[in-house]
């Protein structure tokens, strides 16, 4: 009797499939798990208690949890939006370069090379009441005589979070619009302006339409980093002060670790994932609809 054999293809495999189940899918399912329990990390034994869906229905009375859900969503609205614009302003502007194109496309690529924490630091510098870049530049052009509290107050240090985000992050949608324009046929361009089409005129109705896939790909991949946005904020104020810069990865981060409540952490983690989801659907949908709108098929 002969001993049957694995497939090759599946011994090549296997090495990959293992570090996938111990580093993803066996987490994936512990956590899972326990956001059906009480489990405390200073209490072990929770672990074992099964509490159904408790976990859930207290985040949907959670006030905080509401609080942090709120703010991301207005967190992810203005950062996308002004990104966007940025992106779709600098785009415009490189694609009219003729001389030194790629140099300004490769220094493009530098703030995306950055770490968010590394940016996180070099922000809660810039920001620094006493000795922050801002504040010495508006009090030396006379604009302010006191140092401004930029990661004190709650409005301003959701402003300075959004700045360092937006900063780090404008590019991924230059880079893309700006592989969009190159994409573009020139024959419906030439032909607009032969029949005396302004430039806003062949902007809104050729060049945008054909650009509108590219911006849905950068919207749904910046979306999924937005919505879990935590190293910058972790870094410049912590969610402080008073919670009024808190995001909802913070607020996970700060219900599993500091309250060590890490089941009902995972339980506000899974209806976090559920909500990046509907935001890729979304997005999806408006990629799907600008494709087919351009006659593309695939």
């Amino acid at each position: 009797m002969t001993r049957r054999r694995l497939p090759e293809w599946f011994l090549l495999l296997l090495p990959a499939i293992i570090v996938i189940a111990a580093v993803v899918l066996i987490p994936l399912i512990f956590s899972f798990y326990s956001s059906f329990t009480p489990y405390k990390l200073t209490r072990p034994s929770t672990l074992w208690k099964w509490v159904g869906t408790y976990n859930y229905e207290k985040i949907l009375s959670d006030v905080k949890f509401w609080a942090a859900f709120g703010r991301t969503i207005l967190f992810l609205t203005i950062a996308l939006n002004l990104e966007l614009m940025l992106g779709l302003g600098i785009a415009l502007l490189v694609n009219k370069v003729t001389w030194g194109q790629r140099g300004i496309r490769t220094m493009l690529m530098f703030p995306m090379m950055f770490s968010p924490i590394l940016v996180g630091f070099q922000f809660k510098f810039i920001f620094n009441d006493n000795i922050g870049l801002v504040n010495n530049i508006i009090q030396s052009v006379g604009f302010a005589d006191v140092a401004l509290p930029w990661l004190v107050d709650g409005k301003l240090a959701m402003f300075s979070i959004l700045f360092a985000e937006i900063w780090m992050s404008t590019s991924v949608f230059a880079i893309l619009i700006l592989a969009g324009l190159f994409a573009i046929p020139r024959d419906p361009l030439e032909a607009a302006k032969v029949d005396g089409c302004t430039p806003w005129q062949s902007f809104r109705h050729i060049t945008l339409p054909f650009l509108m896939p590219f911006i849905f790909i950068a919207m749904t991949i910046r979306s999924l980093d937005v919505a879990r946005a935590y190293d910058i904020v972790q870094i410049m104020t912590g969610g402080g002060p008073a919670r009024r810069t808190e995001l909802l990865w913070t607020l996970m981060s700060r219900t599993g670790y500091v309250d060590a409540r890490m089941g009902l952490a995972n339980a506000m983690g899974y209806v976090s994932i559920l909500l990046s989801i509907l935001f890729t659907i979304y997005f999806f949908h408006k990629l799907s609809a600008a494709r087919a709108e351009l006659g593309m098929t695939g």
